[in-house]
């Protein structure tokens, strides 16, 4: 009895779907009160990290702003660029497999340079700070690694159930959103919600363009101080935690969509 709650701390006779939106509320709820009361928690440590609380908290939620709109964005881009690798139109399928080619094979640092610094010269009319041009760099870098995992799941969806809802009367549409993408969803989902969770992680090389996010926050202190432990240490328990909580959601998610209970 003591190990199936250390196991699963949700009634026994609760069902996946249950267990699983319990377990993202959970999540969810546990990353606001992390993001509200961080400052509280982080003015507790010793000097020079208390009295820099209210700056590690603002960074915090710059970080996760920074994930939570990129992430989104990646996945839309994923989508559009998995439909273009997959497309009858050639020059479709060509940009497409430029885009993943060229995003996946130059290192994330230089895209985030490249945001920044040559965007601008190549699109003067828009206008965006360092928040927006480091939400396009990592839109487009993690949309890159999003689109080759629903490539693989739109190809695994099964011949069958095409020819099935062409057989029901189907058009092409329906039968891509009522049966290939929501298929192609849930055999996609695990490497979309490591993406996200590492998208987190790599969120901090947008410091380098002067976004004062939370690894920014920890360089800024260390830059004053000339005491890097400290700052270094507190920041990346701040992103243990929240790679925590992001991890747990993202569990949730997939155990949430595991129809053949393979994670149970």
């Amino acid at each position: 009895m003591r190990m199936a709650f250390l196991k699963s701390p949700w009634p026994a006779h609760w069902g996946r779907n249950q267990r699983s939106n319990a377990t993202m509320a959970v999540a969810v709820v546990a990353m606001i009160l992390v993001l509200w009361l961080l400052a509280r928690l982080v003015a507790l440590a010793p000097e020079p990290i208390g009295s820099n609380a209210q700056a590690f908290a603002e960074g915090a939620r710059t970080t996760v702003e920074l994930t939570i709109v990129s992430g989104l964005a990646g996945v839309f881009l994923g989508i559009v660029a998995a439909l273009g690798k997959l497309s009858r139109v050639p020059p479709l399928r060509w940009i497409a497999a430029f885009y993943v080619w060229v995003i996946r094979g130059t290192p994330l640092l230089i895209q985030v340079f490249f945001a920044y610094f040559a965007l601008p010269q190549l699109l003067p009319f828009v206008k965006m700070d360092e928040f927006g041009w480091a939400c396009v760099a990592l839109s487009l870098n993690v949309g890159a690694y999003n689109a080759e995992a629903i490539r693989a799941g739109l190809l695994a969806v099964p011949r069958g159930q095409l020819e099935a809802a062409r057989s029901l009367g189907m058009n092409g549409w329906f039968t891509f959103l009522d049966v290939t993408l929501p298929q192609a969803f849930k055999i996609a989902l695990p490497p979309l919600v490591n993406n996200i969770v590492a998208l987190l992680k790599d969120s901090s090389l947008a410091s380098v363009i002067g976004l004062v996010e939370l690894t920014n926050t920890a360089d800024l202190l260390r830059a004053k101080t000339y005491l890097p432990i400290p700052s270094l240490v507190t920041s990346a328990a701040i992103y243990l935690l929240l790679t925590t909580v992001m991890t747990h959601f993202s569990g949730a998610v997939e155990r949430r969509f595991d129809i053949e209970d393979k994670l149970a």
